[in-house]
C-alpha cells in the first residue's frame, strides 16, 4: 500500500509542478472518488483502491495501468482470465520465463506477435 501511495503521489506532485489540474482534489473529482480518500492512499494509511480506480488514475497520470496495478499487488483481471483457462500451462510458462530479462522477454513478445515462434 505504502510504496503504491509513494509514487501515486509522486507522479501527481511531478505533473503539478506544471499544471493545478493535478491537485488532489482535481485528481479525485475526475477519477471520481473523494480528495480524502485519494490523500490517504497517497499516505499509505489505507490499502490501493480498486482496479478501476488505478486504471482511471493510470490514465490521468499518464502510466501504465499494469505496472501501477503491479504496485498495488494486483494484476489485471483480464491477465487473470487468461491464466484462469489454462492454469497449468500459464503457471508453467509464466516460471519458465521468470529468469528473462527484461530485454529477453520484450523480444520474445515481438516474436509473438509476429507470428516468428
Amino acid at each position: 500500500a505504502m510504496v503504491f501511495g509513494m509514487y501515486a503521489r509522486q507522479l501527481r506532485e511531478r505533473h503539478r509542478r506544471v499544471s493545478n489540474r493535478y491537485s488532489i482534489r482535481q485528481i479525485a473529482l475526475r477519477v471520481g472518488m473523494e480528495p480524502a480518500y485519494l490523500s490517504r492512499i497517497e499516505r499509505g494509511d489505507t490499502p490501493p483502491p480498486s482496479e478501476q480506480a488505478i486504471r482511471r488514475l493510470a490514465a490521468e497520470l499518464g502510466e501504465d495501468t499494469d505496472f501501477l496495478l503491479g504496485l498495488a499487488g494486483k494484476v489485471a483481471s483480464d491477465v487473470c482470465e487468461i491464466i484462469t483457462k489454462r492454469p497449468i500451462l500459464f503457471a508453467e510458462l509464466i516460471r519458465c520465463l521468470s529468469d528473462f530479462s527484461d530485454e529477453q522477454l520484450m523480444a520474445l513478445v515481438i516474436k509473438i506477435r509476429n507470428n516468428e515462434c
